[in-house]
């Protein structure tokens, strides 16, 4: 799964909700994301490209954690 910009994610298909930990330090949690959408990151080779044109500002997000100081 090799990224520049995402370090790891996660899906649960009960919730809809994708976590994304960024390689800054920054999760977020996605929600009401369809499962096809969390296959297609999975299978993509460039996962942050399809996080630009799939996911980011297409759902609602919370803030999880921070990058430390």
């Amino acid at each position: 799964m090799p990224s520049t910009v995402i370090r790891d994610f996660s899906f649960d298909a009960a919730s809809q909700i994708l976590q994304i930990e960024f390689v800054s330090g920054i999760t977020y949690s996605y929600k009401n994301v369809p499962e096809h959408v969390y296959t297609e990151l999975k299978s993509s080779r460039e996962k942050g490209i399809y996080f630009n044109k799939h996911i980011k500002g297409k759902y609602d997000f919370e803030r999880k954690t921070h990058a430390p100081n």
